[in-house]
C-alpha cells in the first residue's frame, strides 16, 4: 500500500491555441454581422483560471451557449456565431472589451474592479457591468502563498528580508500584502515583491530565485500537488471573500438583452452540470488546459475550495467595496468607481426565476460530498469534516465522513491513492490530505484524535492550545488510525 498520492506527470507547456480569429467590427458590441450574415458574439475567457469554467472552458466544451443562441436565432430569423478568445489575464480581456472587440468576459474580483473603473473613466457610454458570479470562496482560500517543500519557513514572518513572487494587482498579490500587514511586515521594505506572471514565478520558486510565491487558483494547489511545494499561508485566514465573475459592456446588455440572457441561461446550465458531474467536468477542463485533473478537482469538485453559484451575494458585493482602497493604495486604481452602477444582478434575476432570492441567501456548496463511508459505515453529511479518497484505477471517488475515516480508508485501500482531500480541522479549507500537517490529540475522542491542517502554522497553533497534542507524519497517522 502506498499512502502518499504521487503526482501524475503533466506538461506545463503551452497548450494548443484555443481562440478563433475574428475580423474587427464583427461583434455584438459593434452591432455588425460577418460575411455570411451571422452575428458574431465574442467571449473572452481564461482557460487556466479554473474558477471561471462555467463562463469559459467548461461552458465552451459543453456547447450550451451555442445551443441557447441557436434557439434565439430561430425565433429571430437570425444566425449567431460564438467566437471564444482565450487570454492569460483579465487585463487583456478588459483592453479588448474597451476596444469594443469583446462582448462578454470573465475574470477575478480585482480585475473586475479595474475593468469597471477604466470603463467608467471613458464615459457613460463605455461603462461595463458585473452581471453574474462564477466561483467564489467566502473566506478567501482561493489565494495562497506557497514555498518550496524543503523551505524552513513556517509562517509568513519567516519570509521577512526575502523575495516573494506575485502578479502585482492580482488577488494573490492582495492576499500577500494584507497578510504581511497582519504580521507587522511592511511589504515595501520587509519583503521584496517580484512582479512576475504566475509561470515566471513558478520557475523562480523552483530555482530558488524567490523564497515564496503568492498566487490565485489554481497555482497554489498545482504546485503543492505537482512539485511538492508547501502551503505556507492560506488566504482564508484573511476572511475576505474572493471570487470570479462575468462582465459585459452596458451597451451590449442594452442593445442585445436576449444575447446576454442566453449567455446567463447557458452559464446556469453549465453550473448545474458541474454540480451534477464534478468529476466529468474536471476531466473536461483538464483535457483542454493540460492542468492535472486532481488539482482541478481540489477546487471544482464536490466540497471544493470553490463554490459555483451564479447569484450575486451581498458579501461578495461588499468585498468589492473592501478591495477598492487597497487597489488604490498600490496605484492599480487611479479613478473612483461607482459600484452601484457597476454591480447589476437585474439581468440574472430575470432569467434565474423565482428561486433567485433563496439562492442568494444560501452559502452552502451545492456540490456537497454525500453518500456512505464504506469503511466507517456512517453517513457522510458534515461538510466541515467530509472528505474524499480517489483510489487509482477507480472511476468514482470514495466519500469519507471524517479525517480519521479518511486515514482508515487509505489504510484499508490496498492500492495507491491518486488523490486524497479533507478540510482543515479549524478553517475548513479543503486540501490534499497527504500534503497537510497532521496532529494527534490524545485528549480528543478516539474517532477524532487525528486532525489535519492546511498549513504548518495552523498545526502549531493547535498544538500550543491543546496539552498533549503533537505533530505526526501523515503516513504514521494512516498506520495508527
Amino acid at each position: 500500500m502506498t499512502t502518499k498520492s504521487e503526482p501524475r506527470p503533466t506538461r506545463w507547456a503551452a497548450v494548443a491555441a484555443l481562440s478563433v480569429a475574428v475580423a474587427s467590427g464583427c461583434t455584438v458590441a459593434g452591432n455588425a454581422a460577418s460575411g455570411d450574415g451571422a452575428t458574431t458574439v465574442v467571449v473572452g475567457y481564461q482557460s487556466k483560471t479554473i474558477n471561471t469554467v462555467t463562463a469559459g472552458t467548461l461552458l465552451r466544451s459543453l456547447g450550451y451557449f451555442e445551443k441557447r443562441l441557436a434557439e434565439l436565432g430561430k425565433s429571430e430569423g437570425r444566425t449567431y456565431r460564438v467566437v471564444w478568445q482565450d487570454y492569460e489575464t483579465g487585463a487583456s480581456i478588459t483592453a479588448q472589451m474597451l476596444a469594443e472587440k469583446i462582448d462578454i468576459g470573465s475574470m477575478g474580483d480585482y480585475p473586475l474592479l479595474i475593468n469597471g473603473t477604466r470603463a467608467q473613466a471613458q464615459g457613460a457610454d463605455a461603462r461595463t457591468e458585473f452581471v453574474s458570479v462564477t466561483g467564489y470562496n467566502l473566506r478567501g482560500s482561493l489565494n495562497g502563498v506557497v514555498v518550496a517543500g524543503d523551505s524552513r519557513a513556517r509562517t509568513l514572518a519567516d519570509l521577512k528580508g526575502k523575495s516573494v513572487s506575485a502578479s502585482v494587482g492580482s488577488a494573490g498579490h492582495g492576499t500577500l500584502v494584507q497578510a504581511l500587514g497582519k504580521y507587522g511586515i511592511d511589504p515595501g521594505k520587509g519583503v521584496k515583491i517580484e512582479n512576475q506572471t504566475p509561470s515566471v514565478g513558478v520557475s523562480a520558486l523552483q530555482s530558488g530565485g524567490v523564497a515564496g510565491l503568492a498566487q490565485f487558483v489554481a497555482w497554489p494547489g498545482l504546485l503543492v500537488q505537482k512539485d511538492g511545494a508547501r502551503l505556507l499561508y492560506d488566504g482564508g485566514d484573511l476572511d475576505v471573500p474572493t471570487f470570479h465573475g462575468v462582465v459585459v459592456p452596458h451597451r451590449v446588455a442594452e442593445e442585445r438583452p436576449k444575447v446576454l440572457a442566453a449567455f446567463l441561461r447557458a452559464q446556469i446550465d453549465a453550473t448545474g452540470y458541474l454540480h451534477r458531474e464534478p468529476l466529468k467536468a474536471s476531466e473536461s477542463v483538464a483535457a483542454v488546459t493540460g492542468l492535472p485533473v486532481e488539482t482541478i478537482y481540489l477546487y471544482n469538485g464536490r466540497g471544493g475550495v470553490a463554490t459555483f453559484d451564479t447569484t450575486m451575494k451581498p458579501r461578495l458585493s461588499a468585498a468589492l467595496a473592501h478591495d477598492v482602497p487597497f487597489l488604490k493604495s498600490i496605484g492599480v486604481l487611479r479613478d473612483s468607481i461607482d459600484l452601484k452602477s457597476f454591480v447589476n444582478d437585474s439581468y440574472l434575476r430575470k432569467v434565474y426565476g423565482s428561486g433567485y432570492d433563496g439562492a442568494v441567501a444560501s452559502t452552502a456548496n451545492p456540490a456537497a460530498i454525500t453518500g456512505t463511508d464504506q469503511v466507517c459505515g456512517t453517513k457522510v453529511d458534515d461538510p466541515a469534516r467530509a472528505g474524499e479518497v480517489w483510489v487509482d484505477g477507480e472511476s468514482t471517488i470514495r466519500p469519507v465522513a471524517s479525517p480519521v475515516c479518511l486515514l482508515r480508508t487509505v489504510q484499508a485501500g490496498g492500492r495507491r491513492t491518486r488523490a486524497v482531500y479533507i478540510p482543515d480541522a479549524v478553517t475548513g479549507t479543503r486540501w490534499f490530505a497527504d500534503r497537510m500537517s497532521w496532529v494527534e490529540d490524545p485528549g480528543a475522542a478516539k474517532d477524532d484524535r487525528f486532525k489535519p491542517f492546511a498549513t504548518a502554522e495552523g498545526a502549531r497553533k493547535y498544538v500550543t492550545a491543546h496539552s498533549g497534542a503533537k505533530d505526526v507524519p501523515y503516513a504514521e497517522a494512516v498506520k495508527r488510525s
